[in-house]
């Protein structure tokens, strides 16, 4: 299938790693001028030599720490010179610390809102403009599960990213842009490896997982590529999890 992204070009935000990584690469083999920001130059020109090699345009790279107050509106400045214009936005810097209490102070919770839904916001609003005079954009949020096991800081912030997604879907769409959130189950990364064990992984997998597996980045990488593609103009606001079937409930 041609998904008609020669020419188009995006703006990947965590892609030194894992999932924003994987969709950088994944954009790049479809002719997508991209633009990649993350924290860590390093990471961020390895991708962009491997980008090239595969045969890929060499990546803009944007050093950014989203968690600064201007991120949203530099970042946005920036990769809007880099590349002339954002046609597909990928919202995939993000983060969740686990568990908390009650008693956790309200600094936590804050932090886990900036990071995970108000840069989201912040940046999406930021780059709208531009879409909407060339009436056309995509925004793929790369968001996470909203249905919580337990009290973690990030769970709401992700139900408000699915919640303003929907919202906004109804305003754009007019426009001719997308938007639409992809949770990711168990998908392989940095962050994966760090909180859980090998044991702890191969038990889940076993017992949880209906593909039986841990899903690997590529995987969801492929369906983010569709939606940011001119072929899925009739998809948006909504949620689509990548999980290998873990999540039980029907919607």
């Amino acid at each position: 299938m041609d998904l008609k992204l020669n020419q188009k070009t995006a703006l990947i935000t965590g892609a030194s790693q894992g999932i924003g990584r994987a969709i950088a690469k994944a954009l790049a083999v479809e002719g997508v001028q991209t633009c990649i920001t993350a924290r860590r130059k390093n990471l961020l020109e390895t991708l962009s030599a491997e980008i090239v090699a595969a045969g890929g345009k060499k990546p803009e790279i944007i050093l950014f720490d989203v968690m600064q107050a201007e991120a949203p509106a530099q970042m946005a400045a920036a990769a809007t010179k880099a590349l002339g214009h954002v046609d597909i936005l990928i919202n995939s810097a993000g983060g969740s610390k686990g568990t908390i209490t009650v008693e956790t102070p309200n600094e936590a919770w804050e932090e886990s809102m900036i990071l995970n839904f108000d840069r989201v916001r912040q940046l999406t609003h930021a780059l709208l403009p531009g879409m909407i005079e060339r009436q056309w954009g995509r925004i793929i949020n790369i968001s996470g599960k909203s249905e919580p096991d337990a009290l973690i800081a990030a769970t709401p912030t992700k139900a408000a990213i699915h919640a303003w997604s929907k919202g906004l879907s109804r305003s754009i769409g007019p426009h001719g842009i997308t938007i639409n959130c992809i949770p990711p189950g168990r998908i392989m990364s940095e962050q994966i490896l760090r909180k859980y064990s090998p044991e702890f992984r191969a038990h889940q997998s076993a017992t949880e997982i209906p593909v039986g597996r841990y899903g690997e980045p590529e995987e969801l990488a492929a369906l983010a590529v569709f939606l940011a593609s001119p072929v899925a103009a009739y998809i948006t606001g909504t949620v689509m999890p990548v999980d290998g079937g873990l999540r039980r409930y029907a919607f």
